[in-house]
């Protein structure tokens, strides 16, 4: 499904990573764990193209990301990544509906396709009611689920989720952490995640666990 061969990435003197060799399975869910500053959210945006490597290649089912240039690359990531932040990143001026709905237009889905889809992933994280709710207006954990509707809009193969439940209470962590599960059982997806949190890792058909800028402990090696 994925596989990074050979992964540098440095920011001046500071060599971050240091040659990442890793495979994920098709629907497996990863989480990439490590102290802070072990460059494992430099990795997740390398893994989901935000950002380039000095060296070294991420292909998804064989496709080379690095040879992928401008719209090429964005029409890729769109259409095959979906993304969590911890900290939402949801555009305070739209609705829900709206929010979850801006990687579809962006796709050039039409504005019924985007909604219906839209509507539908709402309901089934439990917001029907919300639709129309701004950012401002909702809870963490259900701005949380609006982000996530927003990531699975396009049907993506990959969700890449960075810290997802950092910014989160014990409850609605709690339930982000099923959610997903729930979403690779429902939908198919491959997820990686980011965290710090011992419970999602340890929930996590793998964990990786990053140091000194390499990858120790993989259980696939």
């Amino acid at each position: 499904m994925i596989k990074t061969t050979g992964i540098t990435k440095s920011y001046g003197d500071l060599k971050v990573l240091k040659g990442i060799d890793i495979e994920i399975k098709d629907r497996e869910v990863v989480s990439i764990v490590g102290a802070s500053g072990a460059g494992k959210t430099t990795l997740l945006q390398i893994i989901g193209t935000l950002d380039k490597p000095d060296s070294g290649i991420v292909s998804y089912n064989g496709t080379d990301t690095s040879t992928l240039r401008g719209k090429a690359l964005s029409s890729f990531r769109n259409t095959h990544i979906g993304f969590v932040f911890q900290f939402h990143q949801l555009l305070p001026e739209f609705t829900a509906l709206e929010n979850v709905c801006i990687p579809a237009y962006i796709a050039g889905k039409g504005k019924n396709e985007a909604e219906s889809r839209a509507k539908e992933l709402l309901g089934f994280l439990s917001l029907s009611d919300r639709l129309e709710h701004k950012p401002s207006e909702l809870s963490g954990g259900e701005q949380q689920r609006v982000a996530v509707a927003r990531a699975l809009i396009n049907n993506p193969s990959v969700i890449l989720a960075d810290e997802p439940s950092g910014n989160l209470d014990s409850e609605n962590k709690n339930e982000l952490h099923k959610l997903f599960f729930r979403l690779r059982d429902t939908f198919g997806q491959t997820i990686i995640i980011v965290t710090h949190d011992r419970q999602l890792a340890g929930m996590s058909d793998r964990v990786l666990q990053i140091k000194d800028g390499l990858i120790i402990g993989d259980p696939e090696k």
